[in-house]
């Protein structure tokens, strides 16, 4: 076959050009966005990235999983229901009992997970999740380390 080589090699060098075409095209359209910028210093860079951002509002409800002394009262409670959380001090820890106090008023149920089998009626108590301020999950929290809590339905 004559001339095979010279056509070979022209279709070679044909591809080559289009290649060169194709990213030189791709190369001017980086550049009129503006998404590939040499221009700017890595400080103006990140700043131009950083600003459309908009400030992030912190969570003012969250969900608290509380544990509650009377596992039967719990599997009274249903989703949305609403409760009083109250804090009875443990004899073993404070000695004395000194009364008990409301820890979280109107709250609402987000959640009552199922209990593993034979779970109810030990001594353990109930979860349930409640909806409530990021203020008063810290005061839950704090509560169910040092008191039995019990819920009263609203």
């Amino acid at each position: 076959m004559r001339g095979g080589r010279r056509f070979l090699r022209r279709a070679v060098r044909r591809r080559k050009r289009a290649m060169a075409g194709a990213l030189a095209m791709a190369a001017a359209a980086l550049a009129a966005s503006g998404v590939y910028d040499t221009g700017r210093t890595g400080a103006a860079r990140a700043a131009a990235v950083a600003a459309p951002q908009r400030e992030r509002k912190p969570v003012e409800m969250v969900s608290a999983p509380v544990r509650i002394a009377d596992a039967a009262t719990v599997r009274l409670l249903r989703r949305g229901d609403r409760v009083d959380v109250i804090a009875a001090a443990n004899a073993s820890a404070g000695g004395a009992r000194s009364g008990a106090r409301v820890v979280a008023a109107g709250v609402r149920v987000a959640e009552v997970p199922r209990a593993a089998a034979g779970t109810f009626g030990d001594d353990s108590g109930a979860l349930v999740v409640l909806s409530v301020p990021r203020s008063t999950a810290a005061e839950l929290a704090g509560a169910g380390t040092t008191s039995q809590l019990a819920v009263t339905l609203c």
